[in-house]
């Protein structure tokens, strides 16, 4: 049964234990020089900012696990590949890992994961049913752990931004894990929303800490693991989607930083300033701005994947399309493709008689 005493009991112990343990953290980080400089190209901040932040929404998460004790025969490992995927950004965060030792670490993680019968076995495609993945099993599972992870590092760029986004998809995850009776995913759903909302007390524009690559990776893990234990379980039409659509706003922007590249003849890990919210920024959004707009696509795919997770075929295919519309209108907004050209966008504004604004703080 849920009781919700006991979700809000955990959600304000993990939630109070992050926004306690934070300012220790900073500590740590200034004493193991694990900080953050500006570099007037990418990084931008104001004065040298300390990361491993992430090991308080860790700490955050830990202490409402340990009051809700939540029991799945994987846990075990959940928890080790955690540890392993938490360790390898604390790392990272102080020595700047070459990104092959970083992907390592994350295939690790990835790998203790599926050698405990955590995978993706099979997946509901429209028109096909349901289709067994059998070997190909543990190759997606892994990608799909490690891509979550660099997905949710990539979007690392803003204050607040990545605790953000991650603490709206967790809690679409939690309204689903609700709707589908899914108690284990509902428990480390609230005791991770909590603690991402203790940290961002600290890391909301402007930061005082950064969460560092200790807090991506390990959110992106948390991420991909509970929308296996749930999502991908689902029995429905187009279940694989609906992960996707959850973190969108990250997938999408790793999908066009990695062609970018490509095209470009650049390594896939060269850092650049071309990710949506930079683009955003160009056209004038404030810092705070940017990150609120950027939470509000992230609310409203949430609540796709929540309509797509409970509608019949017909409805889902209406969901579907208006995802991919919303992600273009996102793409055009930003000038991240067709060389700045916004067909959709222009479309609207010919029907609804709007005119096109470059500046908006």
């Amino acid at each position: 049964m849920f009781y919700i005493q006991e979700w809000i009991i955990a959600f304000i112990i993990s939630m109070l234990t992050a926004l306690l343990v934070t300012p220790l953290i900073k500590k740590l980080a200034f004493y193991l020089k694990a900080v953050d400089k500006p570099d007037n190209h990418r990084k931008n901040h104001e004065g040298i900012k300390a990361s491993l932040g992430g090991l308080a929404i860790f700490i955050g998460a830990a202490a409402g696990f340990l009051y809700l004790q939540p029991e799945h025969p994987q846990m075990s490992a959940i928890i080790i590949g955690a540890v392993i995927m938490l360790l390898t950004g604390f790392v990272d965060d102080i020595f700047e890992l070459k990104p092959y030792y970083k992907l390592f670490g994350q295939i690790t993680a990835a790998i203790v994961v599926v050698s405990s019968g955590l995978i993706i076995e099979k997946l509901t495609v429209p028109f096909l049913g349901t289709v067994y993945l059998d070997g190909w099993a543990y190759v997606i599972t892994i990608l799909w752990i490690v891509g979550t992870s660099n997905a949710i590092n990539l979007i690392d760029g803003l204050d607040g931004l990545a605790a953000g986004v991650s603490a709206i998809g967790l809690s679409s995850i939690l309204v689903m894990a609700i709707m589908d009776y899914r108690i284990v995913v509902a428990y480390l759903c609230i005791m991770l929303v909590g603690s991402c909302i203790g940290f961002l007390y600290h890391n909301f524009y402007p930061a005082k800490i950064f969460m560092g690559d200790t807090g991506a990776l390990f959110l992106g893990y948390a991420i991909a693991i509970v929308s296996m234990m749930g999502l991908f379980k689902n029995v429905a039409l187009f279940s694989f989607i609906i992960p996707i659509i959850v973190i969108a706003i990250p997938i999408f922007d790793t999908t066009l930083a990695i062609i970018r590249r490509i095209i470009n003849q650049q390594s896939i890990a060269t850092a650049d300033k071309q990710h949506i919210h930079y683009q955003l920024m160009k056209m004038g959004y404030s810092h705070k701005t940017t990150v609120l707009i950027i939470y509000a696509f992230s609310a409203f795919f949430g609540l796709l994947a929540i309509t797509f997770n409970s509608s019949t075929m017909q409805a889902s295919m209406i969901t579907l399309v208006i995802a991919v519309i919303a992600m273009q209108v996102i793409a055009e907004l930003s000038g991240m493709i067709l060389q700045g050209k916004q067909p959709i966008l222009g479309s609207m504004r010919k029907v609804f008689g709007m005119h096109k604004t470059n500046q908006i703080k």
